[in-house]
Order: structure tokens, then sequence, then C-alpha cells
């Protein structure tokens, strides 16, 4: 069956399929969802590998598989831009069979957290292992906030807490907020501290979106408290809940384990919350929304969010990558997220994606010319870091 046309009616005036259609359509992709399962495991196959192989390198696993096998994988599957048919869309999103694929990523996720702990206090690792394993440990801390991303637009309190309880592992609670009541009301604009502008690097991105998510974040909950006549120190406070939920966790393990496992949850907590952010960094790059004549910037549209249809990573990222429907259609289940042709289209997946962006020279190389060719040249339509250098700049307009 064909794909549907890429700008579809929205979910509201999408039509149910008839019998016939349900019947025959079948999703390519459904069984390979369980492949999202993988990560949350990297503790225990680190082990594994290092145990068969004697190896104590496999310790850090999880990185070489994140930003080395992926991006590889990526490049070897190639893209997939089909799209379900419009009319089965409703139904695809009733399937309780993908939310469990999300769901299961929790138990493994701790289970890997609790078993990387017995792992540091045993004394059986040298310090440059326990980094390794912490780094691993990261990457299931870092794909977990993506876990957390699709449960926590979903309108179901269960799947809103259990996004939450992803969060705690990274100590990065705050962002359930920022994302579902900042980001996505300011993204492609330079208010939000979670969109990059041209010339910005992620270095430079790291600290403004940290900061500034964190401050918006708290500014949205002291808002919504005050209109409640409370206090933004209330245990109302959704911020303040889910930090004590990463403070009660690592203060478990700590009991049990003893202080020596404290270093490594830091630091898997700080390199997982920064996968996030360059995660952010890339999605919507230069991309910026016009003012109205009224001042206000126009609705949200698929041209406001860097796409890629990398199979492999959007198979680990549950479809993340189809970003632009995402914004369009925020409580869209991730297996009914489409491709959309108006949207501008990134040269790879996320992995492949972020190995750039830690390198700014490779990264404005690859993406600087094409936010100008979105925008035909126009850098005046592009979201512009204010500090870009004048010479860059200079380059900027003459290449426009």
């Amino acid at each position: 069956m064909s794909p549907p046309a890429a700008n579809a009616a929205a979910p509201g005036a999408i039509a149910e399929a008839p019998e016939e259609e349900l019947l025959a359509w079948r999703d390519p992709k459904r069984y390979a969802w369980l492949m999202g399962l993988f990560i949350p495991t990297l503790p225990f196959l680190a082990w594994g590998l290092v145990h068969l192989t004697g190896l104590g390198a496999f310790w850090f696993y999880g990185p070489v598989l994140v930003f080395a096998i992926f991006p590889l994988l990526d490049l070897a599957i190639g893209m997939d831009a089909t799209n379900p048919p419009d009319g089965v869309i409703k139904w695809l999103e009733q399937d309780r069979y993908y939310r469990w694929c999300t769901y299961l990523y929790l138990p493994i996720q701790y289970a890997g957290l609790v078993f990387a702990c017995w792992l540091w206090s045993s004394g059986d690792l040298s310090t440059l292992e326990s980094i390794g394993l912490a780094l691993t440990v990261a990457m299931v801390s870092g794909i977990a906030i993506n876990t957390a991303h699709e449960l926590g637009h979903k309108r179901a309190s269960v799947e809103r807490w259990l996004s939450r309880v992803a969060l705690a592992q990274s100590g990065y609670g705050h962002f359930f907020i920022e994302h579902n009541r900042g980001h996505h009301v300011r993204v492609a604009t330079p208010e939000d501290p979670a969109s990059a502008r041209l010339g910005e690097s992620f270095y430079r991105f790291l600290p403004r979106t940290v900061i500034g998510s964190l401050r918006s974040a708290w500014e949205l909950e002291r808002t919504r408290l005050a209109r409640m006549d409370r206090s933004p120190w209330s245990p109302r406070n959704d911020i303040l809940g889910a930090w004590a939920m990463t403070v009660v966790l690592f203060g478990a393990l700590v009991a049990i384990f003893g202080l020596v496992v404290l270093p490594y949850l830091l630091i898997q907590a700080a390199i997982g919350f920064s996968l996030l952010e360059v995660v952010n960094y890339l999605e919507h790059y230069g991309l910026l929304r016009q003012r109205r004549e009224d001042g206000r910037y126009e609705r949200t549209r698929p041209e406001h969010s860097w796409n890629s249809n990398s199979a492999a990573s959007n198979v680990l990222l549950y479809h993340l990558q189809r970003h632009s429907d995402h914004h369009a259609n925020p409580t869209r289940r991730y297996q009914a997220l489409r491709h959309v042709d108006d949207a501008p289209q990134l040269p790879t997946g996320y992995a492949g994606m972020i190995l750039l962006a830690v390198i700014p020279p490779l990264w404005r190389r690859t993406m600087d010319h094409r936010v100008l060719e979105h925008y035909e040249g126009q850098l005046t339509r592009a979201n512009v870091h204010p500090r870009l250098r004048p010479r860059r700049l200079q380059r900027y307009r003459a290449a426009s």
C-alpha cells in the first residue's frame, strides 16, 4: 500500500479505515521496536563481553555502540520514509503492544543501574574500567530521557508518572515541565533555550540550554502554583517532586552499595542529560518561526524541525527523528509518526549527527549551508546567534 501524502490531515480529521484496510495493512516495524529494549541491557552486555573476551575495554561498549556502530548501521541500512496509511493511524495508536515496548524499558533500565552499582562496589574494576561502565550506563540514562519524552507527552496519568521515573536516573526531572510547557510553545525562536542558533557551537549551546531550561521550568511551575495561591516551595511543585525521586534513588544506592558509587552515579547522570541536550542542539539548529503582523510567532510547522529517516536510529529512538510530525502532533504515539516532505532533512541519523556536533568545524561545514539553502539564502529568516563573529556573518551574507 502506498504511503499517504506528507501533509495529511491532523489526527482529529483522520477518518478511520474500513475493516478491510485494517486487515490488509501490517506495520513492517512492529517487532523492530523491541530493539529499543536492547539499550537498557548495555551494562549486562558489557559485563558479558568482558568475561567472554577478558578485555576490559568492553566496559566502554555503550558509547561504542551508540557513536560507532549505530552511525554505521544508519549508513548501511539507509533511509525509510514510508508512512502508515492515514486510515490506520487511529487504530495503530490504540494498539497497546507499542506502549509496552516503552514501558518495559524502565524495569530493565533500573535493573542495569543496580547491577552497575554492584560492580562499582565490588572492588573488581579499576578506576578506568569503572569510568567505562559509567559511560555505558550514561547511554542508558540518556536514551531513557527519550523514553520519558515519549511517555510524558501522553494524557494518561500513569504514562506521565512513568516519564518522571525514567528521568530520575539522570536527575533531569525538570525536563518534564520545560519540554512540554516551554519548548513546545517557544520552539524555533530566540526565546527557546533548547533551540540552537546558526553559528552557535554545541559547547556554547550546552550551558545556555541547561541553565535556561532549568530557569524556564522553575518559572513555569512557579506561575502555575501562584495561580493556586501556593508557594513554589510547596510539595505540589512537580520539579521538587522529580528531584526528590533522584535524591531518594541515589541515597538508596549509596546506602546499599557505599559512597564509592556516588561519583559514577554523578558521571552517568551528567553524560546522560548532555546526550539529551546534544540532540536538542541538532533538532532545530538555525530554524526560526517568523513573526506575524500582530507580533506573535507563526504556528509551528514541519519546516521548523530537522528530520531524519535513518532507519536504525529511528528504531533506537522511537521515531524521535520524525521530529516535525511530533511538533505538529505532540500527543501522537511514536509508531504513528510520519515523514513530512516539507521538513528539512538531516544528512544522516542522530547518532552520526552527534559526532559532527561535538566537532564544531565539521558541524558548521555540514549544517550551515543547509540552513541557508532552507531559507533560500535569506539570512534574516534564520535563527542567528547574536554574538556571531563579524567575519563569519559576512561569509554567511556573501553566501546568501
